[in-house]
């Protein structure tokens, strides 16, 4: 990789980072810094400059739907971890437990009753733990 390649990289992986450090707050960042291994920093720059440099900073969704969209999908792939670390940017992101209830509700018919009532499990968990319990 050439130096203008890798400058490219690099200003793509600070933005990224910057964005997530927005959505999933500070500490998320400081503690996944803390876990990057040799085995898993490769996807995780790719995570920092394709999801959050290039996807979320995209202009024609605000931050609040991304992360609505960003929770169904999570509810239908039935990924636990991911789900609650996204339920966390929802909220930073200005969602309402309402909103939060409403998309897991509407997965019901296009996810099954059982990826609905995982999601809403942790999303009560989330949204207890951030004092935000409707």
């Amino acid at each position: 990789m050439g130096e203008r390649e890798q400058a490219a990289h690099e200003v793509l992986r600070e933005t990224g980072r910057a964005v997530m450090r927005e959505v999933l707050g500070a500490d998320y960042v400081e503690r996944r810094d803390g876990s990057t291994t040799a085995l898993n920093a490769a996807v995780r720059g790719l995570s920092e400059e394709f999801a959050y440099a290039t996807l979320w900073t995209r202009p024609d969704l605000d931050r609040r739907v991304r992360s609505l969209v960003t929770l169904g999908m999570l509810c239908a792939l039935n990924r636990p971890h991911e789900l609650r670390i996204h339920l966390v940017g929802a909220l930073n992101n200005g969602c309402s437990p309402e909103e939060i209830r409403e998309v897991f509700t509407h997965s019901v018919a296009y996810c099954g009753f059982p990826a609905a009532i995982d999601a809403l499990r942790i999303a009560e968990d989330v949204l207890s733990e951030h004092g935000r319990m409707p």
